[in-house]
């Protein structure tokens, strides 16, 4: 075992000392020891009951011959760090959460792994660590957020950053919007649309290194708890089999986890983890593959903020399982593709039937490609990313005038003083994975836009990101960005900039001389001056179309 290295032998005899110190016996040391990685905490709604899913976890692992040893990881949540520098962090921390869960497996020498993420980049974070580690590893999250209820409808998280921009206008009180407040986000668990945390968990299942229902069971359920016991009785049985990550997160894999996103209309944050996560298994993952599989994959599904539902109302459906069971009724699925269940993909959906209205035929899809586009034009010829299933119809083509913004907080304050007009393109810039630095997300923006009735004649561009929440034609992860000099940065108010989500074009209608003439004058920014994590991950990290990944390895 692998954990040998750390009990056996005479030599070992001090790491045994030190093991029986904190409380472990022989016998737990015969065992094979499996760390449990908990992103347990007080603050983040996803994650505060993840105590009673490390316990249940550990109880099997305990019952099926284990030894689980549990560290907490760290968990930031998107919801409370937007609109301030908080933002700046969310998506460093991912790689500060990979790099923590691999340096307590490899000092500590565990035999396998399961990890107990919840919310947005602690999922990814994790199955980057898992990739990295390749021991024996299954992942269980905490499960979604049951929809809030208002005033005879359902309402998540979402509805309250969008009041915000009512309530500034004076379309509602503030009595109101704290009456919304109070009532959007019921209890525990990631937010009840299929926000960034959510469409991750999903997609797990959807790689294989999660067990059948992850992404959907919600977080108050007892099913979830069932759940993580059959999460520690299989990683056991990995151990025993020898199964590790990289043996799942094969391409087909990857290609298996974009389909499943397609036919979600899953957050645009995937096009940046899912290639991160793909880069540790050594899998090339272009975002050009996120096109070419939208192209061919129908969206069946629509999740707040795309559609009514929530992912309570997908679980009851069937659940992902049910989702691939279509899509490999249209061969749009690898169904041979290995999962930690240690059965195929195919295996794992035999009986999975759709129930109810949630989940469409593929014969009769909401539309007949995915639910996330990928830009390129003279704008983006590195690409940018938009959840085209959020989109208004009439937005899909769209030509208007650009308004320039150096910060979200600008671009903010115009929106919500009523200085921006019908069919203006809002551009936001230097707000990328270097330039931010973190590549923060817009979704007070877009929620604002929403809030005053313009996400169906505004359209925002961005070279930073958006919430998945974030609804409208909202375009981001321009590349390159403004900060490593892209046409993002070389944009003038006034200047014409067409949109078209069909032909997948983002077009600055400027001559190809003024273009170079402004990129002659452009001087970079200052670099950025803080100190800490940001700034290493300010200096390191490489472009929004390869996963925001820190640089390369060194030979």
């Amino acid at each position: 075992m692998r954990s040998d290295r750390i009990k056996r032998g005479v030599e070992r005899a001090p790491h045994r000392s030190l093991l029986y110190a904190a409380g472990f016996s022989a016998e737990d040391l015969e065992r094979p020891l499996v760390g449990i990685a908990n992103s347990w905490n007080e603050i983040v709604p996803g994650h505060v009951h993840l105590e009673r899913i490390g316990e249940a976890v550990k109880s099997a692992v305990c019952s099926h011959g284990g030894t689980p040893i549990e560290f907490n990881v760290i968990a930031i949540c998107d919801g409370i760090a937007m609109g301030h520098d908080g933002m700046r962090h969310s998506l460093p921390s991912r790689e500060l959460i990979a790099d923590s869960v691999e340096a307590m497996s490899a000092a500590h020498a565990f035999d396998g792994l399961v990890l107990i993420p919840n919310c947005d980049k602690v999922v990814p974070g994790m199955l980057m660590a898992a990739a990295r580690i390749d021991v024996p590893t299954v992942v269980v999250s905490g499960g979604p957020m049951l929809a809030g209820r208002h005033r005879g409808r359902r309402i998540d998280v979402k509805d309250v950053f969008e009041a915000v921009a009512e309530a500034k206008l004076g379309r509602i009180s503030e009595a109101d919007l704290e009456e919304l407040e109070r009532a959007a986000c019921p209890g525990c668990g990631s937010c009840a649309g299929l926000f960034t945390a959510n469409s991750m968990n999903c997609l797990t299942e959807a790689l294989g290194l999660g067990l059948p229902r992850n992404g959907t069971i919600p977080a108050v359920s007892a099913d979830r708890l069932r759940l993580a016991g059959r999460a520690g009785g299989q990683v056991m049985a990995a151990i025993r089999d020898g199964l590790t990550p990289r043996a799942v997160l094969t391409r087909e894999a990857f290609e298996n986890a974009i389909a499943v996103d397609m036919a979600i209309g899953g957050s645009t944050n995937t096009a940046l983890h899912l290639p991160a996560i793909a880069h540790e298994a050594g899998v090339d993952l272009p975002l050009e593959l996120f096109d070419e599989i939208s192209r061919k994959t129908p969206t069946l599904v629509k999740l707040s903020p795309s559609g009514p539902h929530h992912l309570e109302d997908l679980d009851a459906a069937g659940g992902i399982p049910a989702v691939m069971a279509e899509l490999a009724r249209a061969s749009c699925l690898h169904v041979d593709a290995s999962t930690v269940a240690g059965r195929s993909v195919g295996e794992v959906i035999v009986g999975a039937m759709r129930e109810g209205e949630v989940i469409c035929a593929v014969g009769a899809p909401h539309r007949p490609d995915g639910g996330i586009a990928v830009l390129r034009g003279n704008l983006a010829p590195e690409g940018s990313v938009v959840k085209a299933a959020a989109v208004a119809p009439e937005m899909e083509r769209h030509r208007g005038p650009a308004r320039t913004f150096e910060s979200e907080e600008s671009a903010l304050a115009a929106i919500l003083a009523g200085r921006i007009a019908h069919g203006d393109v809002v551009v936001i810039r230097y707000e990328g994975p270097r330039g931010g630095p973190g590549m923060p997300e817009m979704l007070m923006p877009t929620a604002a836009l929403a809030g005053v009735g313009l996400d169906r004649e505004v359209a925002l561009l961005t070279d930073g990101r958006f919430s998945g929440a974030s609804r409208g034609a909202a375009i981001g992860h321009i590349t390159p960005e403004a900060a490593a000099g892209g046409a993002i940065a070389l944009v003038r108010d006034g200047d014409e900039i067409e949109i078209d989500l069909r032909e997948r074009r983002l077009t600055l209608n400027v001559s190809d001389e003024d273009l170079a003439a402004r990129a002659a004058a452009w001087r970079p920014p200052e670099p950025y001056r803080g100190t800490g994590h940001l700034a290493r991950y300010a200096a390191m990290v490489g472009p929004a179309s390869r996963g925001a990944i820190l640089a390369p390895r060194l030979p």
